[in-house]
Protein backbone atom coordinates (compact mmCIF):
# COMPACT_ATOMS: atom_id res chain seq x y z
CA UNK A 1 0.00 0.00 0.00
CA UNK A 2 1.33 3.63 -1.08
CA UNK A 3 1.92 5.84 1.57
CA UNK A 4 -0.18 9.28 1.18
CA UNK A 5 1.72 12.09 -0.13
CA UNK A 6 1.95 15.20 2.12
CA UNK A 7 1.40 18.13 0.19
CA UNK A 8 4.02 20.87 0.78
CA UNK A 9 4.10 23.84 2.85
CA UNK A 10 0.72 22.51 4.77
CA UNK A 11 -0.21 21.32 8.32
CA UNK A 12 -0.32 17.55 8.32
CA UNK A 13 -3.34 16.24 10.21
CA UNK A 14 -1.96 12.56 11.13
CA UNK A 15 -5.23 11.47 13.29
CA UNK A 16 -7.17 12.18 10.60
CA UNK A 17 -4.60 10.04 8.42
CA UNK A 18 -4.99 6.99 10.67
CA UNK A 19 -8.94 7.45 11.06
CA UNK A 20 -9.12 7.41 7.00
CA UNK A 21 -6.77 4.11 7.20
CA UNK A 22 -8.44 2.62 9.99
CA UNK A 23 -12.02 3.16 8.69
CA UNK A 24 -10.50 1.78 4.67
CA UNK A 25 -9.29 -1.66 7.02
CA UNK A 26 -12.61 -1.79 8.76
CA UNK A 27 -14.69 -1.52 5.75
CA UNK A 28 -12.53 -4.41 3.75
CA UNK A 29 -12.63 -6.43 7.25
CA UNK A 30 -15.83 -5.82 7.03
CA UNK A 31 -16.62 -6.92 3.12
CA UNK A 32 -14.21 -10.17 3.98
CA UNK A 33 -16.31 -11.31 7.05
CA UNK A 34 -19.31 -10.66 5.18
CA UNK A 35 -18.00 -12.61 2.42
CA UNK A 36 -16.97 -15.37 4.23
CA UNK A 37 -20.41 -15.90 6.05
CA UNK A 38 -22.10 -15.75 2.90
CA UNK A 39 -19.67 -18.23 1.34
CA UNK A 40 -20.38 -20.15 4.64
CA UNK A 41 -24.08 -19.59 4.19
CA UNK A 42 -24.27 -21.09 0.72
CA UNK A 43 -21.85 -24.03 1.79
CA UNK A 44 -24.22 -24.81 4.43
CA UNK A 45 -27.36 -24.47 2.30
CA UNK A 46 -25.54 -26.74 -0.01
CA UNK A 47 -24.63 -29.17 2.75
CA UNK A 48 -28.29 -29.24 3.68
CA UNK A 49 -29.62 -29.88 0.42
CA UNK A 50 -27.40 -33.04 -0.38
CA UNK A 51 -28.25 -34.13 2.93
CA UNK A 52 -31.97 -34.20 2.39
CA UNK A 53 -31.15 -35.73 -1.03
CA UNK A 54 -29.21 -38.59 0.60
CA UNK A 55 -31.98 -39.10 3.13
CA UNK A 56 -34.76 -38.89 0.17
CA UNK A 57 -33.18 -41.38 -2.03
CA UNK A 58 -32.64 -43.74 1.28
CA UNK A 59 -36.02 -43.62 1.97
CA UNK A 60 -37.01 -44.26 -1.61
CA UNK A 61 -34.35 -47.29 -1.30
CA UNK A 62 -35.57 -48.54 1.61
CA UNK A 63 -39.37 -48.38 -0.36
CA UNK A 64 -38.54 -49.74 -3.27
CA UNK A 65 -36.94 -53.18 -0.97
CA UNK A 66 -40.41 -52.78 1.02
CA UNK A 67 -42.07 -53.18 -2.04
CA UNK A 68 -40.01 -56.05 -3.74
CA UNK A 69 -40.04 -57.92 -0.48
CA UNK A 70 -43.96 -57.67 -0.73
CA UNK A 71 -43.92 -59.01 -4.03
CA UNK A 72 -41.74 -61.54 -3.77
CA UNK A 73 -43.63 -63.07 -0.59
CA UNK A 74 -47.14 -62.78 -2.48
CA UNK A 75 -45.12 -64.46 -5.37
CA UNK A 76 -43.62 -67.42 -3.13
CA UNK A 77 -47.19 -67.51 -1.07
CA UNK A 78 -48.47 -68.15 -4.78
CA UNK A 79 -46.09 -70.44 -5.66
CA UNK A 80 -46.48 -72.62 -2.38
CA UNK A 81 -50.55 -72.30 -3.39
CA UNK A 82 -50.32 -73.92 -6.17
CA UNK A 83 -47.62 -76.39 -5.70
CA UNK A 84 -50.00 -77.86 -2.68
CA UNK A 85 -53.06 -77.26 -4.99
CA UNK A 86 -51.25 -79.62 -7.69
CA UNK A 87 -50.27 -81.96 -5.24
CA UNK A 88 -53.87 -82.11 -3.93
CA UNK A 89 -55.31 -82.83 -7.00
CA UNK A 90 -52.73 -85.79 -8.11
CA UNK A 91 -53.33 -87.61 -4.37
CA UNK A 92 -57.37 -87.25 -5.42
CA UNK A 93 -56.05 -88.80 -8.72
CA UNK A 94 -54.08 -91.33 -6.96
CA UNK A 95 -56.53 -92.26 -4.68
CA UNK A 96 -59.34 -92.53 -7.45
CA UNK A 97 -56.74 -94.77 -9.40
CA UNK A 98 -56.24 -97.03 -6.67
CA UNK A 99 -60.13 -97.34 -5.76
CA UNK A 100 -60.70 -98.58 -9.75
CA UNK A 101 -57.76 -100.64 -8.73
CA UNK A 102 -59.59 -102.21 -6.08
CA UNK A 103 -62.76 -102.78 -7.68
CA UNK A 104 -61.38 -104.57 -10.41
CA UNK A 105 -59.24 -106.94 -8.00
CA UNK A 106 -62.56 -107.25 -5.75
CA UNK A 107 -63.77 -109.03 -8.79
CA UNK A 108 -61.24 -111.57 -8.78
CA UNK A 109 -61.62 -115.12 -7.16
CA UNK A 110 -58.65 -115.03 -5.46
CA UNK A 111 -58.69 -116.47 -1.77
CA UNK A 112 -57.59 -114.76 1.06
CA UNK A 113 -58.37 -111.42 -1.06
CA UNK A 114 -60.14 -108.74 1.71
CA UNK A 115 -61.03 -105.46 0.48
CA UNK A 116 -60.38 -102.41 2.11
CA UNK A 117 -62.33 -100.79 4.12
CA UNK A 118 -63.71 -97.40 4.57
CA UNK A 119 -62.09 -96.09 7.82
CA UNK A 120 -58.88 -97.51 6.79
CA UNK A 121 -59.26 -96.19 3.81
CA UNK A 122 -60.25 -92.40 5.75
CA UNK A 123 -56.68 -92.78 7.55
CA UNK A 124 -54.86 -92.80 4.60
CA UNK A 125 -56.18 -89.62 3.72
CA UNK A 126 -55.63 -87.90 7.10
CA UNK A 127 -52.15 -89.48 6.70
CA UNK A 128 -51.50 -87.99 3.39
CA UNK A 129 -52.81 -84.64 4.75
CA UNK A 130 -50.78 -84.55 7.29
CA UNK A 131 -47.97 -84.89 5.31
CA UNK A 132 -49.24 -82.26 3.05
CA UNK A 133 -49.71 -80.38 5.82
CA UNK A 134 -46.01 -80.91 7.34
CA UNK A 135 -44.59 -79.97 4.00
CA UNK A 136 -46.24 -76.59 3.91
CA UNK A 137 -44.04 -74.41 5.91
CA UNK A 138 -44.59 -70.61 6.98
CA UNK A 139 -42.23 -68.33 4.99
CA UNK A 140 -41.05 -65.77 7.44
CA UNK A 141 -39.04 -63.08 4.87
CA UNK A 142 -40.68 -59.80 5.97
CA UNK A 143 -37.11 -59.16 7.71
CA UNK A 144 -34.96 -60.25 6.15
CA UNK A 145 -32.10 -58.26 3.94
CA UNK A 146 -31.64 -58.76 -0.30
CA UNK A 147 -29.30 -61.25 0.56
CA UNK A 148 -30.84 -63.74 2.59
CA UNK A 149 -33.90 -63.22 0.69
CA UNK A 150 -31.52 -64.07 -2.39
CA UNK A 151 -30.26 -67.29 -0.79
CA UNK A 152 -34.55 -67.84 0.23
CA UNK A 153 -35.27 -67.84 -3.32
CA UNK A 154 -32.45 -70.75 -4.23
CA UNK A 155 -33.45 -72.99 -1.44
CA UNK A 156 -37.10 -72.86 -2.53
CA UNK A 157 -36.23 -73.18 -6.10
CA UNK A 158 -33.72 -76.27 -5.61
CA UNK A 159 -36.89 -78.07 -3.29
CA UNK A 160 -38.89 -77.29 -6.09
CA UNK A 161 -36.84 -78.70 -8.56
CA UNK A 162 -36.93 -81.67 -6.00
CA UNK A 163 -40.55 -82.05 -6.00
CA UNK A 164 -40.73 -81.84 -9.49
CA UNK A 165 -38.44 -84.86 -9.69
CA UNK A 166 -40.96 -86.88 -7.12
CA UNK A 167 -43.77 -85.81 -9.41
CA UNK A 168 -42.24 -87.24 -12.44
CA UNK A 169 -41.63 -90.78 -10.50
CA UNK A 170 -45.44 -90.63 -8.86
CA UNK A 171 -46.37 -90.30 -12.41
CA UNK A 172 -44.29 -93.14 -14.02
CA UNK A 173 -45.56 -94.94 -11.04
CA UNK A 174 -48.83 -94.17 -12.33
CA UNK A 175 -48.36 -95.21 -15.40
CA UNK A 176 -47.16 -98.42 -14.63
CA UNK A 177 -49.93 -99.34 -12.24
CA UNK A 178 -52.44 -98.38 -14.53
CA UNK A 179 -50.78 -101.14 -16.98
CA UNK A 180 -51.39 -103.40 -14.47
CA UNK A 181 -54.87 -102.75 -13.91
CA UNK A 182 -55.30 -102.95 -18.00
CA UNK A 183 -53.92 -106.39 -17.72
CA UNK A 184 -55.97 -107.22 -14.70
CA UNK A 185 -59.11 -106.06 -16.23
CA UNK A 186 -58.01 -108.37 -19.54
CA UNK A 187 -58.05 -111.18 -17.05
CA UNK A 188 -60.82 -110.46 -15.71
CA UNK A 189 -62.55 -110.60 -19.10
CA UNK A 190 -61.05 -113.53 -20.38
CA UNK A 191 -61.77 -115.30 -16.82
CA UNK A 192 -65.36 -114.60 -17.30
CA UNK A 193 -65.91 -115.40 -20.84
CA UNK A 194 -63.95 -118.70 -20.30
CA UNK A 195 -66.16 -119.31 -17.20
CA UNK A 196 -69.44 -118.13 -19.66
CA UNK A 197 -68.44 -120.99 -22.24
CA UNK A 198 -68.18 -123.69 -19.53
CA UNK A 199 -71.26 -123.44 -17.82
CA UNK A 200 -73.02 -123.31 -21.67
CA UNK A 201 -70.92 -126.31 -22.75
CA UNK A 202 -72.56 -127.83 -19.50
CA UNK A 203 -75.68 -126.99 -20.27
CA UNK A 204 -75.47 -127.99 -24.17
CA UNK A 205 -74.50 -131.24 -22.01
CA UNK A 206 -77.32 -131.66 -19.72
CA UNK A 207 -79.70 -130.88 -22.62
Amino acid sequence: MAPPKIPEGEKVDFDDIHRKRMEKDLTELQTLIEAHFEKRKKEEEELISLTDRIEKRRSERAEQLKIRAEREKERQTRVAEEKARKEDEEMKKKAEDDARKKMILSNLSFTGYKTQTGPKRQTEREKKKKILNERRTELNVEHMREDALREKAKELWEKLHQLEAERFDLQDQQAKQKYEITVLRNRVSDHQKVSSKGRRSKRGLRK
